[in-house]
């Protein structure tokens, strides 16, 4: 398995702060929790080491693409309460040995589904914009999550997601359903952060209809 090309590597917001130390790079993140870019450059910084660590312990490069994007993840949430120099600490720690750390975690703490059973796709869907999107739909309204994921993760119909919405109880039609998508598409873009929309969302083209995968 090779080592996968991320893009947003290239993109000028990014490469702006790549003469950052790794120290500098977690205090902007962690002060700055509506911009992405900083979390965006420890992951172009360290993809590398990290998937290669991911890639033997994997049966097949679906589940090894699917387990590195959830050791983003959380890596995601745990940089948040990162201190490499906490008191207790006789020797600093490193981000870098901190990556480790937390990538020898997820490969050992993680149970992966079968393959067949990964909707994830990351050439798709890169884990910055993962979280991101993840994130923003934690902010939409509970139907138009729903909905979202139905479509985008079981590519279910408007009518099909109309039907099981009824059977559970919720009035609705395929063309409501289609009308919630849209607006749901339409508030998870507007969540997400504005150097998120610019380095994976060409904000100066209209996105598809269905811009995120899962």
């Amino acid at each position: 398995m090779q080592i996968p090309h991320f893009p947003e590597a290239h993109h000028p917001l990014v490469k702006s702060l790549f003469h950052l130390s790794d120290q500098e790079l977690l205090a902007l993140f962690q002060n700055h929790s509506d911009s992405g870019k900083y979390f965006t450059a420890i992951f172009c910084r360290y993809s590398p080491i990290v998937y290669t660590l991911i890639q033997h312990s994997a049966r097949s490069p679906v589940q090894a693409d699917y387990l590195f994007a959830l050791t983003w993840r959380h890596i995601y949430y745990e940089l948040g309460g990162l201190n490499l120099y906490d008191n207790s600490n006789t020797e600093s720690l490193t981000l870098q040995n901190w990556l480790i750390n937390m990538t020898a975690y997820c490969i050992n703490e993680t149970e992966l589904p079968p393959t067949e059973a990964i909707h994830y796709s990351l050439k798709t869907t890169s884990p910055p914009l993962w979280c991101y999107v993840e994130q923003a739909l934690e902010q939409l309204l509970p139907i138009l999550r729903l909905i979202v994921l139905m479509a985008q993760t079981f590519h279910w119909s408007e009518t099909r997601i109309a039907a099981y919405l009824q059977a559970e109880g919720e009035v609705i039609t395929p063309d409501e359903v289609a009308n919630f998508l849209q607006e749901g598409y339409r508030m998870l873009e507007e969540k997400l952060p504005t150097d998120i929309r610019a380095i994976y969302l060409d904000e100066n083209v209209t996105p598809p209809s269905r811009p995120y995968k899962y």
